[in-house]
């Protein structure tokens, strides 16, 4: 079973959203938040796998619940699917760096939520190519974001970080470096623990941020 935890201020909203994963198989609802400061408080309790987190909310936003949350060493297994109305909107470059794995649209249909749940708890991350380049575009125009070094990796690490950095997912990284599951999944985790990130829209953000990946998109030389 997969433990979500539902943060929306919209209360008819987030009861549709709960009667959506109520019903789905697969999917445990632990806990509904209305405010970011409950959702934290819900999250350190429950110990969900998928928070999936509203961002314009009263008291404490989304954003700031989504930093705590992926801050906390009792919470390093949990992941934030981010939930907005728009796709062009700064909140969402903010939420990636604060630890958010994934992004969706609230119009989104109920099966594409529930698809993203499961990848998300399944360490992949979602990240929409139109999501994708506005996060690009704030990284070039963001004068403050810190460079990071580019760890030790070996040539297949560094071929199959460029691949995930340009939002290939595992099967088709797979298909174009003919190599096993297993092997994209090996490779995938050692780069996880040799830059520090929680998951692969954390190893996008390293990507940028150390160079690796040109703001151009293309592969590094």
């Amino acid at each position: 079973m997969i433990d979500v935890l539902l943060v929306d201020d919209q209360e008819m909203l987030r009861s549709a959203l709960a009667t959506i994963l109520g019903s789905a198989p697969g999917i445990r609802l632990v806990g509904q938040a209305g405010d970011g400061a409950t959702a934290y408080d819900l999250a350190r309790h429950s110990k969900p796998d998928v928070v999936v987190m509203d961002i314009r909310m009263p008291g404490m936003d989304g954003l700031q619940a989504t930093r705590l949350i992926c801050a906390d060493p009792e919470l390093t297994h949990t992941r934030v699917l981010v939930l907005t109305m728009f796709e062009l909107e700064d909140y969402v470059y903010q939420a990636l760096k604060a630890g958010a794995a994934g992004f969706l649209l609230k119009d989104a249909p109920a099966a594409t939520l529930i698809d993203a749940i499961e990848r998300i708890h399944g360490g992949e991350s979602l990240l929409a190519p139109s999501i994708m380049r506005q996060v690009i575009a704030h990284y070039v125009a963001d004068p403050v974001t810190p460079a990071r070094p580019i760890p030790q990796v070996t040539p297949r690490e560094r071929e199959i970080w460029l691949l995930v950095a340009q939002g290939l997912s595992n099967s088709e990284i797979e298909s174009q470096l003919f190599i096993s599951h297993a092997t994209c999944k090996t490779h995938i985790s050692a780069l996880l623990r040799k830059t520090g990130s929680r998951d692969r829209a954390q190893l996008v953000v390293h990507a940028y941020q150390s160079g690796l990946l040109p703001a151009g998109g293309g592969s590094a030389d």
